[in-house]
């Protein structure tokens, strides 16, 4: 177990690793933002396809099963 007062002290590698994290969950929330921003112009774009695609998620959710 380390001692207390080298737990606070981060190696190189720690904060570059938290520095990669951080990096990769910035650019993880921007994707689904654009995914989420895509779809969105999907569903305006092509309505009938949009409503059938809602139709079978809603006809899924009814037949799943807990």
């Amino acid at each position: 177990m380390p001692e207390p007062s080298r737990a606070s002290e981060g190696h190189p590698s720690e904060a570059r690793r938290t520095a990669e994290d951080a990096d990769r969950l910035r650019r993880r929330a921007r994707f689904l933002r654009e995914l989420d921003d895509a779809k969105e112009l999907r569903d305006r774009v092509q309505p009938r396809r949009a409503r059938a695609a809602r139709m079978r998620q809603h006809m899924r959710m009814r037949t799943f099963r807990w």
